[in-house]
């Protein structure tokens, strides 16, 4: 038999988020099984970074798959929701050795590769998991059995087995190209690693000697450290200033070396002076040149930023320490002509912020065009779709101009190359095992490349790699293709773009269907959340203070489809004020019903004589129907914030600021039959309600259908989502119920406009055009008009007067009129307005003046402007309210 339980007062999150969340486990909700008569639905976790705790940008990327998944899993779909982290090389290696040498005064060096990298996994041991316990505060649903780290023994052999089919298929190159090259992590990145930032700097104008002449060429750099490496002077072939130049030879400044003049199509005559230097070792572009022309490069940099031997005498020199001696000794021996100053972008370490150094270097590239193009394909025809669509154009830009990829990096923590190479003969060899033997020469002196692969190489393979591949596992078979990806904009280029190629490459299919692209969490003045900043905000803190169900909530609120969010602690009140009014709506629920009532509400029995619904019932469910479809259609939409607010306006200004006040009068009379229907439609609607929220704020929703459910029926996180009849669709409901609201609505706001004391009741006259409908609808309805309204009496039809000393409002079909003598001190009140009306025409008048004023309109900024223009608005209409209120009193 259906009891009825105790229910606190004040809803407490800390008591019921860890209890339900344990409880789902307990239960296996969230595993995932492979049932064939079951439709799947997988979400794969962008990979966390080991080195990670919760950030704002993973609370808010994680509560969107998890409504995508609880959603799914309400629908009846067989969800898995595949959690993992990623071994995050060069972040994973900096923090390690950080602390090695804040504790221990060492470096990796001093250690050794092997000892190093034990040192590594004992801190992955002890923090790499750190994130996944704190994803599941936050209440994500992820299945924990299958959690999955890039560095697992089979993830790593999908690793080796993509780099070997890669290389067979000659789509893997070594080669020496300039590279983007940190000299704090002293390794290789990636183009999409280098983020390029302002800087505001110098142009050094450099006086170059023409060999046997006298005069010289001026060289314009924004780097004169590097010019110790230069190979020649380079102008455009067309450049008239020096056609006779080209040819001859030049002495390069303090190396005293004799380098050419060429002509090249890719100098820009407008940069500088035309004349620029050409340093292949130190610059893509001079490389290419050098190429072209059979210029040897001449590297003058370590990998440490250091000056090497081919700087001469500036040999050890840290780069930026070289840059101010050359600068000096160029000085000197007045070679340097001018310094202007000079805006451009300096590309940095994504990871340290380093500034980064354009460097040949022998490296790993992946060939990319052969895969770029059908991922390419793929978008394009639809197969996969963006949310929103306007990143189609940023993704296709990106991938027409691709570029090879860069794979190799000077690290010791990540998935080690598999090339090895024969200490004998020099036979290479590329396998997934280590071969034990030379297979040319049979020597057992085997080396193995030093390098490790690009973080990204492995991450691309994700969607498959954690499902068992290449081994063709029941779970691959089943849960891939995977159905949405959820991530930022940032990493578009880093990872769904490569998984795209990957999953093409090696599965012959699309990864995912859909990829939904969220905006990224920003403070209140608009500004990325960093460390360096100080200005970012802990979600576990917030789930602390506000619980799980508010952050989730409060971040789904702020959600405009693709747009960044400023983000201010005082936000998390809007999903903790909703929390506690949910929890008082059904608190006045629980006060009011007994177990029959549930029993009523599960089985629908107001269905069996809808005649006896009256229109506020009515009105209630159509706009239940009209909330759960868009709500529905938001989320299969991928549009959220079409979900939440609909779901959000529902329940806070249709079901409790009117539907549940309406009822009042019903709750507390002596009609049982009338408060057991009204009952039955309010738990009606929180029981489907609660189901609505669920996939958003799941841990309160859980906890208030254990209230409302029958003891048969599944727990909430398993249970059908909503299907509102059709017919509960009621748009003369609907029409009716608006023409009440806006009377009552009126009357209120005359009230408050009057400042009627609330215990005072009124009269309220309404004349109608014709003694019709809408004068039926006011009659049968009068009491809860009455009640709503603070009226005493309601007097209706089309021969209705005004009487002397009313104030008076137009609603669609009526005038309505209240009359004010016994209401308040007419004489107070109008000594009241005027004093009101007196104070805004003065601030009117002197606003008036400042916006008549040439110098102001001249001289503030736009916004100010704009400001007072709105304020000019609002006090001429506050104005016309009271002089109209002032008018009524008469």
């Amino acid at each position: 038999m259906l009891e009825k339980q105790p229910l606190d007062k004040v809803y407490d999150p800390k008591k019921v988020e860890d209890k339900w969340y344990q409880y789902w486990l307990d239960r296996g909700y969230f595993r995932a099984e492979v049932r064939p008569d079951r439709e799947p639905f997988t979400i794969v976790i962008p990979p966390p970074n080991v080195t990670d705790v919760l950030h704002m940008g993973h609370a808010y990327n994680n509560t969107i798959q998890d409504i995508f998944v609880r959603y799914r899993r309400m629908r009846g779909y067989e969800t898995l929701w595949l959690p993992g982290t990623d071994h995050a090389g060069i972040a994973t290696q900096n923090v390690v050795e950080r602390k090695l040498y804040r504790e221990q005064k060492l470096t990796r060096h001093d250690l050794g590769r092997e000892k190093f990298l034990e040192l590594v996994w004992q801190w992955r041991e002890k923090y790499g998991n750190t994130i996944i316990e704190q994803l599941k505060k936050l209440g994500c649903s992820c299945d924990w059995s299958r959690t999955r780290f890039t560095l697992d023994p089979s993830y790593y052999r999908a690793v080796m087995e993509v780099f070997v089919r890669l290389y067979r298929k000659g789509l893997i190159y070594r080669g020496n190209y300039i590279v983007n090259w940190c000299p704090r992590c002293e390794t290789a990145l990636s183009d999409e690693e280098a983020i390029h930032k302002e800087h505001h700097g110098n142009l050094w104008y450099i006086r170059y000697p023409i060999k046997g002449e006298p005069g010289y060429v001026v060289v314009a750099t924004t780097r004169p450290e590097t010019m110790l490496g230069d190979v020649a002077v380079a102008v455009h072939p067309s450049d008239r200033r020096y056609q006779g130049l080209v040819g001859k030879m030049l002495i390069l400044p303090i190396m005293e070396r004799e380098i050419p003049v060429i002509a090249d199509e890719l100098v820009d005559p407008e940069f500088g002076t035309g004349a620029v230097k050409v340093t292949p070792a130190h610059d893509p572009n001079d490389f290419e040149i050098g190429r072209r022309h059979g210029l040897e490069p001449i590297n003058v940099m370590n990998g440490d930023g250091t000056m090497n031997a081919n700087a001469g005498r500036y040999a050890g020199y840290p780069r930026f320490e070289c840059r101010k001696a050359v600068v000096q000794e160029l000085e000197e021996k007045g070679l340097l002509e001018k310094i202007e100053t000079h805006s451009h972008a300096v590309a940095h370490c994504q990871r340290c912020d380093t500034v980064l150094e354009p460097y040949l270097s022998e490296q790993w590239f992946v060939r990319i065009k052969p895969l770029a193009e059908p991922a390419l394909r793929v978008v394009q025809e639809g197969k996969i779709q963006f949310h929103p669509e306007r990143w189609v154009k940023v993704y296709t830009n990106w991938m027409e101009n691709i570029r090879d990829w860069c794979i190799s990096r000077q690290l010791w923590w990540g998935h080690r190359i598999p090339v090895y190479t024969c200490e004998d003969c020099r036979h290479q060899m590329v396998e997934v095992d280590a071969p034990e033997k030379c297979e040319k020469c049979g020597s057992r002196r085997i080396q193995q490349d030093e390098d490790v692969l690009d973080t990204w190489f492995s991450s691309w393979l994700w969607p498959f790699a954690t499902l068992g591949w290449p081994q063709i596992t029941e779970d691959l078979k089943h849960f891939y293709p995977t159905d949405v990806l959820v991530t930022a904009q940032d990493i578009i280029f880093f990872w769904v773009a490569r998984m795209i190629m990957a999953g093409l490459e090696f599965m012959g299919e699309i990864p995912f269907r859909h990829v939904y692209i969220h905006g990224i969490i920003r403070d209140a003045q608009g500004r990325k959340m960093s460390k360096s900043l100080g200005n970012g905000i802990d979600p576990l803190e917030m789930v602390q203070k506000y619980s799980a169900d508010a952050v989730r909530f409060s971040l789904m609120m702020l959600t405009s489809e693709g747009q960044d969010i400023n983000l201010a602690e005082s936000d998390f009140e809007i999903g903790r004020n909703f929390s506690n009014k949910l929890w008082n709506a059904f608190r006045f629920l629980h006060m009011n019903y007994e177990p029959r009532h549930i029993e009523m509400a599960a089985s629908r029995q107001f269905e069996a004589s809808p005649q006896e619904l009256d229109v506020a019932d009515r009105w209630i469910l159509s706009r239940l129907r009209h909330a759960a479809t868009r709500a529905t259609e938001g989320i299969e939409g991928f549009h959220l914030d079409d979900m939440i607010s609909s779901l959000y306006s529902f329940f806070w200004h249709e079901y409790c600021d009117w539907y549940l006040e309406w009822i009042k009068p019903r709750l507390f009379g002596q009609d049982r039959h009338a408060k057991d229907r009204s009952l039955a439609v309010a738990i009606y609607v929180m029981r489907e309600l609660v189901k609505l929220l669920h996939p958003v704020v799941p841990f309160i929703t859980e906890e208030i259908w254990h209230h409302l459910k029958l003891s048969e029926e599944p727990d909430l996180v398993v249970t059908s989502w909503p299907e509102i009849p059709a017919s509960y669709s009621d748009p003369q409901a609907e029409t009716a119920m608006t023409q009440l609201q806006s009377l009552i609505t009126s009357v209120r706001t005359i009230r408050a406009e009057m400042r009627v004391p609330p215990a005072k009741k009124a009269e309220v006259f309404v004349r109608v055009d014709q003694d019709g409908t809408f004068a039926e609808l006011i009659r049968e309805n009068a009491e809860y008009i009455h009640f709503l309204a603070g009226a005493e009496r309601i007097e209706v039809g089309p021969n209705v007067s005004k009487p002397k000393s009313s104030a008076s409002a137009v609603v669609a079909g009526a005038e309505i009129y209240v009359p004010l003598a016994d209401l308040i001190d007419l004489e107070v009140e109008r000594n009241r307005l005027r004093k009101e009306i007196a104070r805004l025409e003065k601030l009117l008048a002197e606003l008036n003046q400042k916006l008549a004023s040439h110098e102001f309109i001249q001289r503030a900024p736009q916004e100010v402007v704009e400001r007072e223009r709105q304020k000019k608005q609002k006090f001429e209409m506050d104005l016309e309210k009271l002089r109209a209120n002032l008018a009524s009193l008469d």
